[in-house]
């Protein structure tokens, strides 16, 4: 399998179900040369601060620049770090973020607990480095109306994928080419 090549460190950053077979997210990193990803948390998964102050751990670790690959609370953790840090990001790609206002279904935690745990509120500033979100029509955690509001807050690139659920196994999907052209957009 030829690897697909990126001048940029590609730093996964994956959502609060941390690594999973066949996401999309965990495929990618197979197929990337220069790629590495946001080590689980041990304790405390739902904990913001902690989650973000791991992405910034991982940062430290890249010398030269670096394009962030988030899913689902990823993003909300991506939108949390750079509200408090700066690194040589060349660009993040933000793939289906959840709406903390929204009823999510069961299984998932409550806005509520999200709320006592750091996530809200939600950082809207622009983000200081080029960003495309990269929405759901059919997200059970984020109406694409939602996902359009947070791309512009933070000036970021909008993509529609069309309905694709949350972009997860769960949804029916693993491996998205989607994904690595708009990594290799933002490579350029």
């Amino acid at each position: 399998m030829n690897k697909l090549q990126t001048a940029a460190t590609v730093l996964i950053v994956p959502g609060l179900r941390d690594h999973v077979a066949e996401h999309w997210q965990t495929l990618l990193e197979a197929r990337l040369s220069n790629v590495r990803s946001v080590p689980p948390l041990e304790t405390d998964k739902l904990d913001c601060a902690a989650r973000v102050r791991a992405l910034q751990q991982e940062l430290e670790q890249i010398d030269g620049s670096v394009i962030l690959v988030a899913h689902s609370a990823g993003v909300l953790m991506v939108a949390h770090w750079a509200a408090r840090h700066r690194a040589p990001i060349k660009g993040a790609l933000l793939a289906t973020p959840p709406d903390l206002n929204a009823s999510w279904p069961q299984g998932y935690p409550s806005a509520e607990t999200l709320r006592t745990h750091g996530w809200d509120p939600l950082p809207a500033g622009a983000l200081p480095f080029r960003s495309i979100v990269a929405g759901s029509t059919n997200d059970h955690l984020a109406s694409f109306e939602a996902v359009t509001r947070m791309a512009r807050d933070w000036g970021s690139e909008l993509v529609n994928l069309g309905e694709v659920g949350h972009l997860n196994p769960a949804s029916g999907f693993g491996h998205c080419p989607q994904a690595e052209a708009l990594i290799l957009e933002l490579d350029r």
